[in-house]
């Protein structure tokens, strides 16, 4: 009876401190490295939101993200003002990290998604008036809308 008494409370104890292997823990982000201009304002106010929401952030600063942006498959019709990379995906702009954690989660068979251009009321583009947006995900195959905001 003791014995099974001392596993009881051992095993409560380890409950209650949240030791058991997964229990409550968040499993760690990816990095997300970012290709950008080093005179682009906008994109650094996008690698602080993604920072306070988790993500850890390389940062390469480039006169050109074009290449990259090709590169990795981003079509010319969604580009904006900065290309990231984060668990085998292309995010182009002002994606809002929910929706890259989204895309982490589910993992669906994409290159990744984009924020076309410079939208007021995106991550990073907070000054005037709020527009309503789109988060599109991307293929060789086409594109679509992910999110909307």
């Amino acid at each position: 009876m003791n014995t099974r008494r001392s596993f009881v409370f051992a095993a409560g104890a380890v409950l209650a401190l949240g030791m058991v292997p997964g229990a409550g823990a968040q499993q760690a982000l990816p990095l997300v490295t970012v290709y950008k201009s080093p005179a682009c304002g906008c994109c650094g106010e996008w690698v602080k939101h993604m920072q306070a929401s988790g993500f850890r952030v390389e940062t390469r600063e480039t006169a050109d993200v074009t290449p990259i942006r090709r590169r990795y498959g981003v079509p010319d019709e969604l580009s904006s003002c900065h290309t990231a990379l984060v668990g085998g995906y292309a995010i182009e702009g002002h994606v809002p990290a929910a929706d890259i954690k989204r895309l982490l989660r589910e993992r669906p068979k994409a290159k990744g998604l984009a924020v076309p251009g410079m939208v007021a009321g995106s991550p990073g583009m907070e000054q005037g008036p709020p527009q309503p947006y789109a988060t599109i995900v991307f293929d060789e195959r086409g594109s679509k809308v992910f999110e909307r905001h």
